[in-house]
């Protein structure tokens, strides 16, 4: 009697949340100078969150770690886990500004990444701005739950590798152009059409077994010309 081997399930879709990425390894830390002039000027500030208040903020305490309003800052801590974190601000959308906040690992190490998200239709739809405790930056894009990495990790040297520290982020967007800042020092340049606008937010991931711990603080959102950039 011949028997007819039963056949195996669809394999199910998985969200992927970070693009994989080879080990890097950092080169030596390079002296970087100011770059104004890829800073254009930006105009009257469009709102203002000092985080004295959380209700514009999604708060929350999860088997993951907490997400959590301290004196003036958003706190995320992620316990002794590989976890992710993040929270959007509610309200308002936005989609050409120029964007500051300040970041500040208090416990951070290897690839453990922090940073900004803009123009977030959603938590599965958004554009990412890391930084990671060895020094490194990258700008993932989110789409629909899967990431890719227009800009792949590159070294920095504009911000103190480690904990803890703190560091002014700031991102420029108009129409397709993106321009990522820290601490005044211009990052990169990324040009991609998918998100036109969104929501602000914030989030942490920790990498390893260890502890992660990041608060942000003194967030300003400032209007812009509306530029062609293509």
């Amino acid at each position: 009697m011949t028997m007819t081997p039963s056949p195996e399930p669809s394999p199910t879709a998985t969200v992927v949340w970070f693009p994989p990425t080879a080990t890097v390894t950092p080169p030596p830390t390079l002296e970087i100078s100011p770059t104004p002039d890829l800073l254009p000027e930006y105009g009257e500030v469009l709102f203002e969150d000092r985080f004295e208040a959380g209700e514009e903020w999604s708060l929350v305490s999860t088997a993951n770690g907490t997400i959590a309003l301290g004196k003036d800052e958003l706190t995320i801590v992620i316990p002794e886990e590989k976890a992710y974190m993040s929270t959007l601000r509610s309200r308002p959308v936005v989609s050409n500004f120029y964007a500051e906040i300040s970041a500040g690992p208090t416990l951070c190490s290897g690839q453990d990444e922090y940073g900004l998200l803009l123009r977030a239709a959603s938590l599965a739809d958004f554009y990412r701005f890391s930084l990671s405790c060895d020094g490194q930056v990258r700008m993932d894009r989110v789409v629909s739950g899967k990431a890719s990495s227009p800009q792949p990790w590159t070294m920095s040297g504009a911000y103190p590798p480690g904990a803890p520290s703190l560091s002014r982020i700031g991102v420029w967007a108009s129409g397709s152009e993106m321009r990522f800042f820290i601490n005044g020092i211009h990052q990169f340049t990324v040009k991609d059409p998918y998100l036109n606008s969104g929501n602000l937010g914030v989030f942490a991931r920790s990498t390893g077994n260890h502890s992660l711990t990041v608060s942000f603080s003194d967030l300003v959102v400032y209007e812009i010309d509306r530029q062609p950039v293509d």
